[in-house]
């Protein structure tokens, strides 16, 4: 008996080193699968997650690019920049807990989420909170810095609409770049239906396709 306790005894430290490397090596994976900047989710980890908000119920896909965010790094240098980046990462990820969603930077300035909504009134209003929070100042060196956002949006009722978050987020994409272009703070999809072509699995025009001419994706 006195063997078995001492057996018993001994693979304690063991068992408890072996809980102890995979608490470790969880924490490293989920380290690698969030931004260092801005600590959101990497687009892997947000493409796995994503379709789980939106198979939940009525949600809506945004994608939000920063507005002025070129003028303060010229001005004031990257690490203004990164300051200002990691200020809005942080707010995104506020606003997503508060609405049950899930938020991602997709790079630079430009960042998507997903999020419930529960009409089109409430979509409106999420807006609006969405931009009021992005554009609140950010403290840099003593020195008030504001960037704007221009956001795209697009519903999606899981009962009734037959479309992946690929598309949903071509669609956001597609209306960002049109209130951009108008100097609207967002807009949203009247439908499902794709406006513009797709070059390589992006909108056309964008800043990475052949050709492409857009300045600010």
């Amino acid at each position: 008996m006195s063997e078995l306790l001492f057996a018993a005894a001994s693979g304690v430290p063991m068992a408890a080193g072996w809980s102890l490397h995979a608490l470790r090596l969880r924490r490293r994976i989920e380290t690698a699968r969030r931004d260092p900047l801005t600590g959101l989710w990497t687009r892997d980890a947000f493409a796995e997650r994503a379709p789980k908000v939106l198979a939940g119920g009525r949600s809506a896909v945004y994608v939000i690019d920063l507005d002025r965010f070129k003028e303060i790094n010229d001005a004031y240098g990257h690490a203004a920049g990164d300051a200002v980046i990691a200020a809005t990462g942080s707010r995104l990820a506020e606003w997503a807990n508060i609405n049950a969603g899930i938020v991602v930077r997709l790079g630079g300035d430009e960042f998507a989420a997903v999020a419930r909504v529960f009409s089109l009134a409430d979509l409106s209003w999420t807006l609006g909170e969405l931009t009021r929070a992005i554009e609140r100042p950010v403290t840099v060196d003593g020195r008030a810095l504001t960037v704007g956002a221009s956001i795209g949006a697009v519903g999606y009722d899981p009962r009734t609409d037959d479309v992946d978050l690929s598309t949903l987020l071509r669609l956001a994409d597609e209306q960002m770049y049109a209130a951009k272009r108008s100097g609207a703070d967002w807009l949203t999809a009247l439908d499902l239906t794709l406006q513009s072509g797709t070059v390589n699995g992006r909108r056309a025009g964008r800043s990475g396709t052949h050709g492409g001419t857009e300045a600010a994706a």
